[in-house]
């Protein structure tokens, strides 16, 4: 027999002796092993003994290449004699407890694992088997299992399995084989199979046998039953027969009985394990329902709060709370149904989509939750609660599109040229010849057409009836009533109040809101009483605002809640207000009625570099000196602030705008303006614990049932009077203007309240945008609200987000700004159920709760919160009539009305490009010829960020710059500033009337249904007819889930490297041009990021305007430009909040980027590019391997900022578990991929 060939390490001689014994060994395998049991002995002895005392005889036998393993093997299987098959197992287990587990790999596949079962099947035959014998086979099995993939297949065939389980029941008082055995039981119960198989033959109850009451002795034992127990009950079936058995409360006296003793926390390991049993028995109903009898809930809930100090008990204090979220009763949303609050009639239904369910629903139908909820057994393998979990168990990139057809762009030619030749009219610019034009003229004499002009609807019917904003600024003398007169009783108003016509019938308080005037703007309300309003003057007093009524000198004394309440579109008395500050003579006489800012030191640096914004250069002090001649008043003048910004205007505007609740107030923000604070906002870190302290504080609810207040006190669902009044115990809450969104608040505590969003018009979901108005506070007190009725899985407010709040007391003291607030803020999976009408046919979802915590500085204030700064239809009605004012005779500018919205709205549509040096002839030549530039915006209305960087690009265009008059000297802009005018004033998340996603609409747009996707489509198929194409097309968005400023575009390379499809290089030729924006962008933007760009079209975005405009139209440059809603975690602002600085900044820098690009375009040399051709190679690895960016019906990509929730909430096992109640974005198997700093770059 040939001499074994063994490999050896350098150094080591090759006759050493262990190589010199595996030898003699293996010449002794076959029939010599059982004639001659003595000499095995020996040597199997000797071989023991050098592994034991050397350790490089073990790397001998080990070394890659050796056959040593083969030899011990050999001879195990052929050992008949039990020493020396016990000694042959004392090499393998000390063999095998060396190293990281390579070792183990190569026993494994040199077929170990099957000789180990066949010795143990061989040995159990013997009676009484050798013990000594099973307690290493068993010792050895327990190492080896975890290693093999399928052991538990190899156990349960050869029959393995079986003898381990009859040991056990033989074995249950010996403690010394049974630790090993239930160790190798372990690993068998990871298999599912093997669990129920285990679970029929009694394995469950004698895990109960096995498992006690709180004692010092065999605790690894019970460490391991309780592990081996778990992994039996994540089959249904054992946790069924647990259930049954009477295990649960057991179980939980157990957990207890430990809890109470265990009071060193030495044997945290057996109290994570009954938890753990617990954990797997609530994954089925009737284990849920058996925890909350045995009263679980208060059980756990006491134990984690008296855990809650010691923070090493966290996982203890972890998966409690996962089991009591996951057994918390799932409670209906506290609304009728989901579908809006508000109703608006489609003039018809499209024939198929969620509109169509919605309008075919029966009228009976309970929406809110299902028949029968939580009646899904499956639930908790099947509910991952998370969309992009889904997508990640199908292949990464199945949402890219792969027909070379139509990632080619055809242009097609869609309408036919006689239907698209009413759109001309819109391009004058085209043909225009100035020739009746005066060059040398006056800027009056430079304003060019304007056909269909907004102003006409609006901004040129402006009203010379005062508006005066009360408690603010006194009236002018001739404005005061006479006495007497039937209009003295005082009214209070949200932003301003007109004088009547003399036949204007006064209307009660309490009338609808459905027939309120829209032409002049007042407000009703409490019409008597005194009451005092107490407004801080930047000295920090405190000033009585006296509103005068008669020669006595009656005073109305009126508190700003009520005088900042609200303001109604309705004919009415004038308001009265003779107002003074302290150390102001009220003789009477009335105070003059002018706006100044009132702490201009505040306000400083925007007001200097501001145009106008020189403010007010009466100090406070001056005008106590002064007595009564020039009170210094409180509001301070935005118009002077804010170039493009006029309170009166605003007001103006909003008479124009109609909304489907017919809203009859404007919100003080709106009116007074933004003006953006000078100090950082800093992204918040989130505090340790938030999550569980939220969650507890769920919890308690059903626990102290009584401490819960449950009292509604807002509730659009009554529509006649949703404010309910309560005697001032509660806050008052109102969302009943523009853009607003609350549809029910209930105080649930005394400084807690559950809010409920309105879905969008004709939908049943998209709840997320909020903006509403919170009075009655009390200074310094910590109020919570909890948002309860969100719906994506997670939430930049998770990573830094904080909301936005608007204090009318600050903008009366000079601060009119939004300012990010919050604290405590998480968002979580609560425990309000949602239907499968709402989820798209899945049953067993959940709503997510956004919760945060805030303290008020005012008496007496009026503040609002906002999910992204405001920015309403009205405000950009304002806006282009404040830019129309800017023109100079250089600019052409010409504002027209695109189309008519489903409510009402004009769309309006504005050209910008320079005015022509002359008329001559190669001047108007190149006005005509130049370039076209299509930008839109705001197409989702909640969304606001896209309007605030429409802004910025708007006022660049229309600057004196010498940038910008390059730049309208290189182009012709066509813009349409806002896509869905009518989802913005109803204060819509994401859908126009119609109840659809206006960006999913533009392959085929209805006229009637979609009409501004329709004819802004129908501008860009007329350019595309007459061969004018825009050189760029870009639609500004917002992003929820992501940071940073970035791009998508449109890339057929980019595309096919993603997807598997084999494509020839002449399918591949594409010109690079599409990366030069992004490119030329995060070179000057701060807050853009390249990385974050993708070029990659996917099916599910086939219907969006950056695709069809890029298939259809044969734009090249089509992009969607994101900006996110939180802030930036690159560049100069990095760790910051994004604000509407940043936003109207990133607008100005995308016409910079224009700029750049007309002269790269012009160079015909375009070696720029091919610098780009390296730049994509480089990143094509990158590419390649992340993950696409499909989220069902939305803009988004899947959110991969990991939080680490372990410490939070969810789970914190090392082991992947399909759950109930757990979001998976909260298991630890992905979150150790990623952290929030390093992912936000990828898609």
């Amino acid at each position: 027999m040939n001499k074994p060939k063994m490999a050896t390490e350098k150094g080591v001689p090759s006759n050493s002796r262990i190589v010199m014994l595996l030898g003699q060994l293996e010449r002794m395998n076959g029939e010599a092993m059982v004639r001659d049991v003595e000499t095995a002995r020996q040597v199997t002895t000797k071989i023991l003994h050098l592994i034991q005392t050397q350790e490089k005889s073990g790397k001998e036998v080990m070394s890659k290449g050796s056959s040593g393993m083969e030899v011990i093997l050999a001879s195990l299987e052929n050992s008949r004699d039990v020493q020396t098959t016990l000694n042959i197992l004392y090499i393998l287990s000390e063999l095998l407890s060396v190293g990281r587990g390579r070792r183990i790999g190569v026993f494994v596949s040199k077929g170990g694992t099957g000789i180990l079962f066949q010795i143990q099947i061989t040995a159990s035959k013997e009676l009484p088997p050798s013990e000594e014998l099973m307690l290493q086979l068993h010792s050895l099995l327990a190492k080896v299992g975890p290693k093999d993939r399928k052991f538990g297949v190899k156990a349960r065939l050869s029959g393995a399995m079986n003898v381990t389980v009859n040991l056990i029941k033989q074995n249950l008082q010996n403690v010394k084989l049974l630790l090993p055995c239930l160790q190798v039981l372990r690993v068998y119960a990871a298999n599912s199979v093997n669990a129920i198989s285990l679970g029929k033959n009694g394995v469950v109850e004698l895990m109960f046998k096995i498992i006690a009451p709180y004692s010092k002795k065999n605790t690894s034992l019970l460490k391991v039953a309780l592990d081996a127990l778990g992994a039996l009950l994540k089959s249904k079936t054992n946790a069924r027969r647990a259930v049954d058995g009477g295990h649960v409360p057991a179980l939980l006296a157990l957990y207890l009985d430990w809890h109470r003793n265990d009071t060193r926390h030495r044997h945290m390991v057996i109290r994570r394990g009954l938890l753990v049993c617990l954990r797997n028995i609530t994954n089925i109903k009737l284990g849920r329902k058996a925890f909350i009898e045995a009263d679980g809930m208060r059980i756990l809930y006491n134990t984690s709060t008296e855990c809650l100090p010691v923070r090493t008990l966290d996982p203890l204090v972890n998966t409690s709370s996962l089991i009591m979220r996951k057994c918390f009763p799932k409670n209906r949303l506290p609304v009728p149904t989901i579908k809006s609050t508000f109703h608006y009639q489609l003039p018809h239904v499209p024939p198929v989509g969620p509109v169509a369910q919605l309008y075919s629903q029966p009228p009976g139908v309970d929406d809110v939750v299902d028949e029968s909820d939580d009646n899904e057994e499956t639930e908790a393998e099947s509910d991952t609660e998370n969309e992009e979990d889904e997508k990640d168990h199908r292949t990464l990139n199945d949402d890219i599109e792969t027909d070379l057809n139509k990632l080619h762009p055809v242009k097609s030619p869609g309408r036919p040229f006689e239907e698209l030749r009413a759109y001309e009219r819109f391009f004058l610019e085209l043909s225009e010849d100035f020739q009746g034009y005066n060059f040398e003229g006056s800027k009056g004499a430079s304003t060019t057409s304007s056909s269909g002009s907004l102003s006409s609807s609006s901004a040129s019917t402006r009203s010379t009836r005062p508006i005066i904003v009360p408690t603010a600024q006194a009236l002018s003398p001739k404005h005061m009533t006479t006495p007497g007169s039937q209009e003295e009783s005082c009214n209070s108003v949200k932003g301003q109040h007109t004088q009547p016509p003399p036949s204007a019938a006064t209307r009660t308080p309490a009338a609808p809101l459905a027939s309120l005037e829209l032409d002049s703007i007042h407000l009703t309300k409490d019409q008597d009483n005194k009451e005092e309003a107490h407004i801080p003057t930047p000295d920090g007093h405190t000033t009585l605002s006296s509103l005068r009524h008669s020669p006595q000198g009656q005073m109305i004394e009126q508190g700003l809640p009520h005088a900042l309440d609200c303001v109604s579109l309705e004919d009415k008395g004038s308001l009265n207000v003779g107002e003074g500050l302290k150390g102001v003579k009220h003789d009477g006489s009335p105070v003059s009625a002018t706006r100044h800012i009132q702490s201009p030191l505040l306000l400083g640096d925007i007001a200097t570099r501001r145009v106008g914004g020189g403010g007010s250069d009466c100090g406070s002090e001056g005008a106590e000196d002064e007595g009564g001649e020039g009170a210094v008043l409180e509001v301070p003048d935005t118009a002077l602030l804010l170039p493009l910004h006029d309170p009166d205007l605003y007001v103006e505007m909003v008479k124009g705008t109609h909304s489907v609740p017919q809203y009859a107030e404007v919100a003080y923000p709106d009116y007074f303006g933004h003006v953006a604070p000078t100090f950082k906002e800093p992204l918040v870190e989130r505090v340790y614990g938030v999550q569980r302290s939220k969650i507890f504080q769920d919890i308690e609810r059903l626990i102290h049932p009584n401490d819960i207040l449950d009292k509604v006190v807002y509730d659009l669902d009554i529509p006649s009077c949703p404010v309910i009044e309560d005697g001032g115990e509660s806050l008052k809450f109102n969302s009943q203007f523009e853009s607003g969104n609350l549809r029910k608040a209930v105080q649930v505590r005394k400084y807690e309240y559950d809010l409920v969003l309105n879905s969008d018009i004709n939908s049943n979901h998209y709840h997320q945008w909020f903006y509403f108005e919170v009075s009655g506070m009390r200074v310094g007190t910590n109020y919570r609200f909890n948002i309860i009725n969100c719906e994506k899985s997670n939430s930049q407010f998770n990573y830094g987000m904080q909301v936005l709040m608007y204090s009318v007391q600050e903008a009366i003291i000079g601060r009119p700004r939004w300012v990010r607030t919050g604290t405590d803020i998480c968002y979580y999976k609560n425990h309000f159920a949602r239907s499968s009408i709402a989820a798209g046919g899945q049953k067993g979802k959940s709503y997510f709760t956004l919760t945060f915590s805030t303290t008020f500085s005012h008496k007496d204030d009026v503040c609002y919160f906002a999910y992204h700064y405001p920015y309403t239809y009205s405000t950009l009605k304002m806006h282009l009539a404040k830019l129309e004012a800017l023109r100079t005779p250089q600019i052409y500018l010409r504002q027209d009305v695109l189309c008519e919205t489903l409510g009402g709205n004009t769309c309006p549509l504005l050209t910008i490009t320079a005015m022509p040096e002359s008329n001559s002839n190669d001047h108007i030549c190149q006005f005509r010829n130049r370039p076209l530039i299509f930008l839109s915006a705001r197409v989702h209305p909640g969304e606001t960020n896209a309007s605030w960087v429409m802004k910025g690009t708007l006022e660049f265009l229309m600057g004196t710059s010498p940038l910008a008059a390059s730049l309208r000297e290189a182009y012709i802009f066509k813009i349409v500033p806002m896509l869905n005018p009518d989802g913005v004033v109803n204060g819509n998340h994401r859908c126009s009337l119609s109840g659809e996603d206006l960006n999913r609409q533009w392959q085929n747009p209805n006229p009637e249904l979609h009409p501004t996707i329709y004819h802004t489509k129908s501008l860009l198929q007329y350019l595309a007819h007459i061969q004018r194409a825009p050189l760029v097309f870009c639609d500004y968005h917002g992003h929820s889930r992501k940071k940073n400023v970035f791009m998508y575009g449109c890339s057929v390379k980019e595309t096919v490297w993603q997807s598997n499809i084999s494509a020839t290089s002449s399918d591949l030729l594409e010109d690079l041009g599409y990366r030069t924006l992004p490119k030329i962008l995060s070179q000057i933007a701060p807050a853009f990021s390249m990385g974050s760009c993708s070029f990659v079209v996917e099916r599910s975005k086939e219907a969006t305007a950056r695709v069809v405009v890029w298939r259809e139209i044969g734009v090249q440059r089509s992009y969607t430009m994101e900006s996110t809603l939180c802030g930036c975690d690159q560049g100069k602002y990095k760790g910051l909040h994004i604000g509407t600085r940043e936003l109207e900044e990133m607008g100005a820098q995308f016409c910079v980027a224009l700029l750049r690009l007309k002269r790269l375009t012009g160079l015909r040399n375009h070696q720029h590019l091919l610098d780009l051709e390296s730049d994509i190679i480089g990143t094509q690895s990158k590419v390649a391997s992340s993950p696409t960016t499909y989220v069902m019906e939305e803009d988004e990509p899947s959110f991969l900022e990991a939080i680490d929730y372990s410490a939070e909430s969810d789970n914190e096992d090392a082991e992947p578990e399909n759950e109930h109640g757990n979001d998976v974005h909260e298991n630890p198997d992905h979150l150790d991929q990623l952290s929030d700093s390093d992912t936000n770059h990828r898609d």
